[in-house]
């Protein structure tokens, strides 16, 4: 179905047609008429479908016909974050170009002119403002912003929200909204929490379910079963060529994302890294930047898994598995949007293969397994059951770093071997280079280097004659002294500050 088939008004039909929007997606076909028609709704379909436009050109057209005379706020869309807020506010200026529609982005992480430009926009009476939860939560506290005639709200990534925290803060917003609204949310998934929301803010709405949770067919998907050793190794053979379109390499961890890109960058690959550590200017540019070709490869945390919507974005490489399969979804969503096509790769180690087969089970197909190159070497088998037996979850992964066999070496092993009085593995760091903070970013420098793993000789026997080494007890000097774990507030915890984060 055609948009000019729609009845839309001849403004938004002329924004349509200069940026190319011809024929409608499933999720747009089936939501527009319903959006016009005034009826609340819940929306669910996997991401790059065309869900921003599903409500901005319905919400749009409304607002050109009903004016607003009175300069109040008329609809409110709230987003999980920023770089969403931004990239619907873009497409909001494309569609109005012939429309006199005021639209204010409200987030966080900006000085004090971006909090006085907000405030403003809203005061005098932005048409639609969209917005983080928490800055809309402090300027409604906080600068007197009247959403009393708001007549549509919409939420957008909502399952994102409630996975953030952000359920109270929805509600505490809500609260400020006229009873007598259209209300609209957009959500990738319907688990019950969601349903639960829906029933609370929604009345009689309609439901539509565009592929739930299922990857869009043009993407090909792959994966290597690989030591973890091997993956910097295979970043450099598919890299080993230029190409013309955009990456996204995404880690759990913004530790491990900041170490990866620096040393890709010392491969003299074209690299930028996003994480939740920038602040808003350094977001902004590393986006705006890898947008216009600038930079070609984004090393990222999935705090670009969602709501990103940029064109070329050929490749998405997962260097490690998501925890989450919906979260394998969402990012390998990158590529292939709309009419496009795209391939993404996983990478996955010998503790990784249970979680991965929980994302194989969970889309209902089996993954192609690539072959490794011969550069890289001769690869672990795929025995994802065998591995579960081993001890691995099929859950979140039990990865101790190191080359992925099980060559890393944790923490309090590192102390236990320490002679006295030696140097600590701060110290022993090369000048100018940062300690790792996890193993696997020691893996990623061994494997760069060419060097053995440190570890790689575990388990062998012990020479005649030696004696065997003496586990150091967890409490450490405190409990030898006779002191309490717990004194001067320092709880047992404190045990754990060498051990790898949790990520974003």
């Amino acid at each position: 179905m055609r948009f000019d088939e729609l009845d839309l008004e001849d403004e938004i039909l002329d924004g349509l047609e200069d940026m190319n929007f011809h024929e409608m997606t499933p999720v747009q076909e089936q939501t527009i008429p319903v959006i016009l028609e005034g009826h609340d709704l819940i929306g669910c379909a996997q991401t790059g479908t065309g869900k921003t436009a599903a409500y901005t050109l319905p919400l749009l057209n409304r607002l050109l016909l009903e004016g607003n005379d009175e300069n109040v706020v008329k609809a409110l869309i709230i987003v999980p974050t920023r770089e969403l807020a931004l990239q619907i506010d873009q497409q909001f200026q494309g569609f109005s170009y012939y429309a006199p529609i005021s639209t204010t982005v409200v987030y966080g992480g900006g000085d004090g002119k971006g909090w006085d430009l907000q405030k403003n926009g809203m005061l005098n009476g932005s048409d639609v403002v969209i917005a983080t939860p928490g800055r809309m939560i402090a300027h409604l506290q906080n600068s007197h912003v009247d959403f009393s005639h708001v007549e549509y709200l919409i939420l957008d990534e909502a399952d994102r929200m409630l996975d953030m925290g952000f359920s109270d803060d929805i509600m505490k917003i809500i609260s400020y909204l006229p009873v007598e609204r259209q209300t609209i949310m957009f959500s990738a998934t319907l688990p019950p929490k969601i349903r639960q929301l829906a029933k609370t803010i929604l009345h009689d709405p309609v439901e539509v379910n565009i592929a739930i949770s299922k990857p869009n067919e043009a993407i090909d998907q792959s994966a290597y079963i690989c030591y973890e050793s091997q993956k910097l190794g295979l970043i450099r053979e598919l890299f080993a060529e230029p190409s013309d379109s955009k990456t996204i390499i995404f880690s759990s961890s913004k530790l491990k994302v900041k170490e990866l890109a620096h040393t890709l960058k010392r491969m003299k690959l074209d690299v930028a890294a996003m994480h939740s550590d920038l602040d808003q200017s350094q977001r902004e540019e590393v986006m705006l930047n890898f947008k216009n070709n600038k930079v070609k490869i984004l090393v990222a945390t999935d705090i670009v898994a969602r709501g990103i919507d940029i064109e070329d974005i050929g490749l998405v490489i997962n260097y490690d598995v998501p925890h989450d399969p919906e979260d394998y979804i969402h990012r390998i969503g990158r590529t292939a949007r709309a009419a496009a096509t795209g391939s993404a790769i996983t990478f996955v180690n010998e503790e990784e293969q249970g979680k991965f087969h929980q994302i194989e089970k969970f889309i209902e197909r089996d993954i192609r397994k690539a072959e490794l190159p011969a550069s890289v070497g001769e690869g672990p088998k795929y025995e994802p059951e065998e591995t579960r037996k081993r001890g691995g979850r099929g859950g979140r992964s039990r990865s101790k770093g190191g080359d992925g066999r099980g060559h890393g070496r944790g923490r309090r092993d590192r102390l236990r071997d320490k002679p006295r009085g030696g140097s600590s593995s701060r110290d022993s760091q090369p000048s100018g280079e940062a300690a790792a903070p996890t193993a696997a970013p020691d893996a990623l420098r061994s494997a760069e280097s060419g060097a053995a793993s440190p570890a790689s000789n575990q388990g062998a026997p012990r020479p005649e004659g030696e004696k065997p080494r003496k586990r150091r007890h967890r409490g450490g000097r405190r409990h030898r002294r006779g002191q309490s774990a717990t004194a001067n507030g320092e709880g047992a915890a404190s045990t754990d500050a060498g051990s790898a984060p949790s990520g974003e």
